[in-house]
């Protein structure tokens, strides 16, 4: 896997090969954080990945230089892996919680700009985390909830959806909590 942008764009990243996670195709990547860009000044937000995996995400928004980044992720060796990569990196403004996501979420203080989760595609409470994200109060105000997730799942009808979007098997639907749904 690569950083498709900013600072370290075109940086080679290589997880080890019994690594268990499934990483966001450089493609869907690349489509994803051009949508973004349309959103936010990356400087200017906080940013909380969920289900972090290999980091890909994280290491994404750092090389964009936001204002900073929290990666939560249940798995030690991810956990490990990405913690070595923030200090590779020089990513001082990333931390990163090994944690249940649902556990993080409703202990969570801190308020973010933008919570991007990428949970396991076979997660059957898939629906759960759009749930804890808007129950634990954890958004700013004008903010964004992408989830990423395979085509047997449709976030449509939920409040604040946005909009869907597709590249290949890889599908994120986006959540807006400004959306006034009346």
């Amino acid at each position: 896997m690569r950083i498709i942008g900013g600072k370290y764009k075109g940086k080679k990243i290589i997880p080890p090969t019994n690594f268990s996670a499934r990483p966001t195709t450089d493609f869907a990547k690349e489509a994803l954080f051009n949508i973004i860009n349309n959103y936010f000044n990356f400087e200017n937000i906080d940013v909380l990945d969920l289900f972090s995996g290999t980091g890909s995400i994280s290491y994404e928004f750092c090389s964009r230089e936001v204002k900073s980044l929290v990666a939560v992720e249940s798995n030690y060796q991810n956990v490990a892996y990405i913690e070595k990569q923030f200090v590779d990196l020089e990513f001082d403004n990333a931390k990163v919680y090994k944690s249940d996501v649902f556990r993080y979420l409703n202990y969570c203080k801190q308020k973010f700009d933008l919570i991007f989760a990428d949970p396991p595609y076979s997660l059957e409470n898939i629906e759960e985390v759009y749930h804890s994200v808007f129950k634990n109060k954890v958004l700013t105000e004008a903010s964004l909830l992408i989830i990423e997730h395979s085509e047997k799942n449709n976030f449509s009808s939920l409040p604040f959806f946005v909009m869907e979007k597709k590249y290949g098997s890889v599908h994120f639907s986006f959540f807006d909590p400004e959306i006034n749904h009346s």
